[in-house]
């Protein structure tokens, strides 16, 4: 029993357990379900085993979508293989002969530098215009945005080759719109002019189309990094008197640098191994002036029939694009360092 200061006798619990004076309390056994021991008498598997065992299906369905086939393309390429030897099922080895005439062609290292050209044409492209109409959504009112939203989407939604056919209307000789446009403008020399009539032309032609099927999914992200942007910074911005320019410069490009940089990086991929877009507007014409490497290899193995040699071409494409990305890897790492 206790006694309180006014006289009042209180009885304490009976079924509190005693405490024992000087021991300390032991807790009670845990009866959770992350403590019950394995049923059956079965050891758990090591907690070190879990990452590689969900990461498995992954690895083996990769394993044999890419590394197989990319091992055969490897394969293939070591050996001189064209129509003859394809029908009499010969495949005679060829060492490195088919490296050594591509290094020592012209017509690669053109179609290298061409692909080169196309790739930073593009890429530039895509970025400053999708990172403009990224910053216009972040700018406009619910309604326009939501339209613009749906405009963007449904041009990134249209399929490649649908989207190369509406072009090559547009383009077209005697039926295109953009001929009746020039005549309209008042130019001469418009009637059933032949926009694919250079590999020049027609590469611009194509670059319009990749900017045009590129450029929303740089404005979505882009209008996305830029609702995690915290609103007072820029109105700390406009209190310092920054101009539009100095505000994106200096807020909203070091707050975004790693979407510039990913995203740069996944448009650099896209673009250089762009190939439904180059073969279905003009099959790399005219006289193969509008051919990049993808689109080299496939001529040279399905067009030609030279087999091993277009294995090498894809390989040493390959090789190509992960030493261009090694120089990118080493700048996004030093990004996350920094970070």
């Amino acid at each position: 029993m206790t006694v309180h200061s006014q006289g009042a006798v209180t009885s304490a619990p009976q079924d509190a357990p005693p405490k024992s004076a000087g021991l300390p309390e032991t807790p009670a056994p845990a009866t959770g379900a992350g403590h019950r021991p394995p049923r059956g008498g079965r050891k758990p598997l090591p907690s070190g085993w879990l990452p590689y065992l969900l990461v498995a299906p992954a690895v083996l369905a990769l394993a044999t979508l890419l590394l197989y086939p990319l091992i055969k393309n490897v394969i293939l390429s070591l050996q001189d293989i064209n129509k003859v030897e394809f029908i009499q099922r010969k495949y005679p080895f060829a060492g490195l002969d088919n490296y050594t005439e591509l290094l020592g062609d012209s017509a690669f290292w053109t179609v290298v530098v061409r692909s080169f050209a196309f790739t930073l044409a593009n890429v530039a492209l895509i970025m400053v215009l999708g990172s403009l109409i990224g910053i216009l959504l972040n700018k406009l009112g619910t309604k326009m945005r939501l339209v613009l939203s749906m405009a963007l989407v449904m041009a990134w939604a249209m399929p490649i080759v649908a989207s190369v056919q509406v072009f090559r209307w547009l383009f077209d000789e005697q039926f295109g719109v953009m001929n009746w446009v020039m005549r309209t403008a008042g130019f001469s020399g418009y009637e059933q002019h032949n926009w694919m009539e250079t590999g020049l032309s027609t590469m611009v032609i194509v670059t319009i189309l990749v900017v045009w099927g590129s450029i929303p999914f740089v404005a979505l992200n882009m209008y996305a990094g830029l609702t995690t942007v915290g609103a007072e910074l820029y109105e700390a911005a406009r209190m310092d008197g920054a101009n539009g320019w100095q505000t994106f410069w200096k807020i909203v490009f070091p707050n975004l640098k790693p979407f510039f940089l990913i995203t740069t990086f996944l448009e650099v991929i896209w673009v250089f191994k762009a190939f439904t877009q180059v073969y279905a507007m003009n099959k790399g014409g005219p006289d193969r002036g509008s051919e990049i490497l993808p689109v080299f290899a496939y001529v040279e193995g399905q067009s030609q029939a030279h087999y091993g040699l277009a294995a090498a071409i894809s390989v040493l494409t390959i090789v190509i694009l992960v030493v261009v990305m090694s120089f990118y890897f080493r700048l996004i790492l030093k990004q996350e360092e920094e970070q």
